[in-house]
């Protein structure tokens, strides 16, 4: 039997196999289809089928994860959407916190809103604070406003009510009208999506939900369709924004919840490796063809955050904490109207790609630029599958950046680099340093299709001492997908202060939620010995506004007191102090819900009989060092424990590592490269 993950990235869909028989694990990748994602998806899996004489009735099951939801978003092409709310709470979504993305550049501005204003339409009702109904719900505004919604042509519907996580009963009566009315429109209640207080974050969350409701299920559906035409008959999960899989159903009705869907995947992925390799503490840094994202984890954890913001609109759902930055090996490099060189965020991406892919690209990027340097290899990429034309790269970087700056084309490629290097260490600074890490406690994790290529430049910058590679970088994100669990994240606010009356208000409440969780692991078809639940709960001192998440070893109708030390104690970690004089209130009850899944083995490659593990050498650009002649490796057959110095080159299929003069690289018991930045 075999299982498949696969991540579709912006300039390759990356596949990692699991011969569950055999034990043995197979990579691929192919360009991505950015028009409709799931061609490349069945391409890709064609040919593993094909290359490795598989029976596709014997692929039990595919993970999945995708950018579908945040591109929609970012590009504007979600469904036209409306919202029914309480009267008076129309412009929640438009009026925001009132603060400005940049306090003092009045050039940018907040994003407009993706409901317009004449589609935010009001009802009468009203439920308090504390779950009483003050206005009934009026059904005759609710199928009015249904009607006009019709009219207008919308194909998904948002109903948000004021407290409706106290009470949901008016947001699912006001669905029930909307959906006789309004069969064919997807509807998203913010009872079900988000279900906790806070009502901008609540409501810009489920709009953007519903926005993408309606395009993620016929992406689905024809990804159904195209999995279905080749034979596969298991099961195909996605994976979420906090790095757990879930069901098709699950992602047709909270789609928002993949925001950030393949690199949390790599970021499970790193946290595993990392604790087999000896590595608990690790900033991660997976570089991919349009972007770079950041991410720590720390004693073989990840971080999580509660919010983030998706192509600049709130988004309030547990999620992996990553930071991403436009750079990758498609960010192109130009000379703005200052005279100035810049690197990115503009990408070639997939469609046309970088100049020396061939592909109708015509402006140099950071991938042209490692190719002219001697870090790519100048022929061909993907072993071969992908030529390279380093002569059209060398031309574009000459014409378009080196002879308008005076620069000979090795400074302006190089010069290419350091700009997009300096963007990435800012990036890894805004997630250690400059959150109270000592980076010299972590090591550099780099996967992606080029977080190799720049990882050794970036951790001598950062003063990060060892850099960790894995396997074939390039498609770590999917094989993370065969690393993650099933999962989801429920949670219901409950303010009030933490009394002994309201601590069993929280049991109960938490209770429920068990009873809840498990429920939904059942349905994702999740054995009852292999379920697992975590609690926890969100508390503040009184007259703060933020919260910190405590975890608890379960429900205890005697556990009030515990909570309390615990969140003393996590509030002196995060925050650096303790007001033990004040009353503490609790927020949020959380319960994660975890369906543990077999895991990838993680073993060393096996090398092919015969094959030199020296592939040859040629001259590599060095910037103050010039050109220095440096040794090509074949990763694959590079022998367990060797430890060799640079400068240096390994290749594999999906990445290639550059190991700079002075730095050492060893190969590890179970086949990573631990470089030595620092003697």
């Amino acid at each position: 039997m075999y299982r498949i993950g696969f991540d579709v990235g912006g300039t390759f869909t990356d596949f990692t196999m699991l011969d569950e028989d055999g034990g043995s694990v197979h990579y691929f990748k192919v360009p991505s289809t950015p028009h409709d994602p799931s061609e490349a998806i069945e391409t890709g899996l064609a040919a593993l089928i094909d290359v490795h004489s598989i029976d596709p009735a014997k692929i039990r099951h595919l993970g999945h994860g995708t950018t579908v939801a945040t591109n929609m978003v970012i590009e504007r092409k979600g469904a036209l959407t409306g919202l029914i709310t309480t009267r008076g709470f129309r412009d929640t979504l438009e009026i925001g916190r009132q603060t400005r993305p940049h306090l003092y550049d009045y050039s940018i501005s907040r994003p407009t809103p993706l409901v317009t204003r004449k589609l935010r339409l009001e009802v009468d009702e009203r439920i308090l604070s504390d779950g009483t109904v003050e206005v009934p719900l009026n059904e005759e505004q609710v199928a009015e406003a249904a009607r006009k919604l019709g009219e207008a042509g919308v194909g998904a519907v948002v109903i948000c009510f004021l407290h409706s996580y106290r009470r949901p009963e008016h947001e699912r009566r006001a669905a029930e009208i909307v959906r006789a009315i309004l069969p064919n429109a997807y509807v998203s209640l913010s009872s079900s999506v988000l279900p906790e207080f806070r009502e901008f974050e609540r409501m810009s969350t489920t709009v953007l939900n519903a926005y993408m409701g309606p395009r993620m299920g016929t992406y689905l559906e024809r990804l159904l369709g195209r999995v279905s035409d080749l034979g596969i008959t298991g099961e195909l999960n996605t994976v979420h924004s906090n790095g757990g899989l879930m069901s098709v159903p699950t992602v047709r009705e909270i789609p928002v919840r993949t925001c950030v869907s393949g690199p949390a995947a790599g970021v499970i992925g790193a946290a595993e490796i990392g604790q087999v390799a000896n590595f608990p503490n690790l900033v991660t840094f997976d570089v991919g063809g349009t972007s770079t994202d950041v991410s720590v984890i720390v004693g073989g954890k990840p971080l999580f955050a509660s919010d983030r913001l998706v192509a600049d609109y709130p988004v309030k759902t547990p999620m992996i904490d990553i930071h991403v930055i436009g750079a990758g090996g498609g960010s192109i490099a130009a000379i703005d109207d200052a005279g100035a060189l810049k690197v990115g965020p503009r990408s070639a991406g997939a469609a046309p790609g970088p100049v020396a892919y061939g592909r109708g690209g015509t402006e140099p990027t950071i991938t042209d630029a490692n190719i002219v340097l001697g870090r790519l290899d100048p022929v061909a990429l993907l072993e071969g599958r992908l030529p390279v034309d380093a002569a059209a790269a060398r031309k574009a970087i000459e014409e378009q950046i080196a002879r308008p700056l005076g620069l000979s084309v090795e400074e302006a490629a190089y010069g290419i680099l350091r700009i997009a290097n300096a963007n990435m260490s800012r990036a890894i600074r805004s997630v250690s340093t400059e959150r109270g890490h000592d980076v010299r406690d972590f090591a550099l994790f780099a996967y992606g299709g080029a977080g190799p290529l720049h990882a050794c430049d970036l951790a001598q910058d950062c003063g990060i001492r060892t850099v960790l590679v894995p396997q074939e970088p390039g498609t770590l994100c999917a094989r993370g997908i065969l690393l993650s669990d099933i999962n989801m994240d429920f949670v219901r606010s409950e303010l009030s202060i933490a009394t002994p009356a309201a601590w069993s208000r929280a049991c109960e409440v938490l209770t429920e939620m068990e009873a809840e969780a498990a429920a939904w692991l059942s349905r994702e078809g999740v054995p009852e010995a292999d379920t697992v639940l975590r609690i926890m709960v969100d508390a503040r001192y009184d007259g703060q506004n933020f919260e910190v998440s405590v975890p608890l070893d379960g429900v205890h109708a005697d556990g009030l007191e515990d909570l309390i030390a615990r969140f003393r104690r996590q509030h002196v970690q995060e925050y650096g102090y303790d007001v033990s004089d004040r009353p503490v209130e609790i927020v949020n009850c959380r319960v994660q819900a975890i369906g543990r899944v077999s895991r990838v083995p993680i073993a060393p490659p096996v090398p092919v009989p015969g094959l030199d593990a020296v592939k040859g050498r040629r001259p590599v650009y060095f910037g103050e060092q010039g050109w220095v002649e440096t040794s090509i490796y074949r990763r694959g057959q590079l022998p367990i424990g060797r430890t060799f110095a640079g400068p240096a080159i390994i290749e594999e299929m999906s990445s290639t590592l550059i190991v700079r003069p002075g730095q050492t690289v060893t190969v590890d018991p179970v086949g990573n490269l631990i470089v030595s930045v620092f003697e």
